[in-house]
């Protein structure tokens, strides 16, 4: 499964992708500042090394606040870590630079789970003004040697932390519990499957569910999971979770056992939403559920998952893997 799109607008800003080549009828360009920019070597067949460089000649780079990294491949896909390379030689250009998407790309250009990632920890080192960070891939990739690496760091300024993946490294959500993030507000651990390299675990995720390195976080999703129930089951009595305003535990294989403990567990009710789409509940919970945050005025999201019959024996599925 993946149904991965390509978002419009980033860090409130819509999103728009860097015309290749100097076309003279081209319509001007807007101000570095007012858009997302959004490099992408698939749609003209340019090298990223070139377009990079177009980018740089083209849009004055100190007025860049936000920046998305499409497909860097022009044939063969081929491994994220020269692209990150550049980047970080380059950091000084971008003083304004708040928003950074690492592998904007669809799964009609490439599989999450088959992306060639790398260590994106130097981003972090490098941009130390950074608000929001989206990382999308994971620990499987059509490279052997490509993988989804992160190193525990300090970061003051960052807000959003965001990884979609089919397969989440535990390594990755141990070095995220082992950051120390005192700005965050917002987290996204997309978990994934084990055949996709997501072996993360329950306690793999205790630290941040202690919340301990993370004094402001407001929302939290952990989300995409084969391992649901157990997630739901350690967050009823997470300490993180009485600060929260939102909580994600969709997309995985959630079902009666899970929201059985969130409902035996620690209030949730003080959550302006909850989001528990594609999941596996009969009935009874879902209508539990819906009774008890209908009277809190909590937004919940209870929208089951597709193509799964509660009578039948169709196994769990999340819903995005490959």
């Amino acid at each position: 499964m993946n149904s991965i799109e390509h978002p419009e607008v980033f860090y409130g800003l819509p999103v728009l992708t860097l015309p290749a080549g100097d076309d003279a009828g081209a319509p001007a360009l807007p101000p570095a500042g007012s858009v997302a920019w959004r490099l992408d070597c698939g749609q003209d067949g340019v090298p990223f090394p070139e377009l990079w460089q177009h980018f740089l000649d083209t849009v004055d780079p100190a007025g860049v606040r936000a920046l998305l990294i499409g497909p860097w491949w022009e044939d063969d896909y081929s491994v994220l870590a020269p692209v990150v390379e550049r980047l970080v030689a380059e950091a000084g250009r971008f003083p304004d630079l708040r928003a950074l998407f690492l592998a904007d790309v669809a799964g009609e250009e490439c599989e999450v789970s088959w992306l060639a990632m790398c260590d994106i920890t130097p981003v972090l080192e490098a941009f130390l003004l950074l608000e929001e960070l989206t990382v999308r891939g994971g620990g499987d990739s059509v490279l052997d040697e490509a993988k989804l690496e992160l190193r525990p760091v300090r970061h003051e300024a960052l807000k959003s932390l965001r990884f979609e993946s089919g397969g989440l490294p535990g390594h990755v959500v141990r070095a995220v519990g082992s950051c120390e993030l005192p700005a965050l507000e917002s987290l996204e651990l997309w978990l994934g499957v084990g055949w996709y390299g997501g072996d993360a675990t329950v306690e793999d995720l205790r630290p941040v569910l202690a919340g301990g390195g993370l004094p402001r976080l407001r929302h939290l999703g952990l989300r995409n999971s084969e391992f649901q129930d157990e997630i739901a089951a350690a967050v009823a009595g997470a300490p993180v979770v009485a600060r929260l305003e939102s909580l994600a535990l969709s997309m995985g294989t959630l079902g009666d056992a899970g929201a059985a403990a969130l409902l035996n567990g620690q209030p949730l009710t003080h959550l302006t939403s909850l989001d528990l789409s594609h999941h596996y509940l009969t009935d009874p919970l879902t209508d539990r559920l819906r009774e008890l945050f209908a009277r809190s005025g909590t937004r919940i999201d209870l929208d089951g998952a597709d193509y799964w019959d509660p009578e039948g024996d169709e196994p769990r599925y999340v819903a995005v893997s490959e």
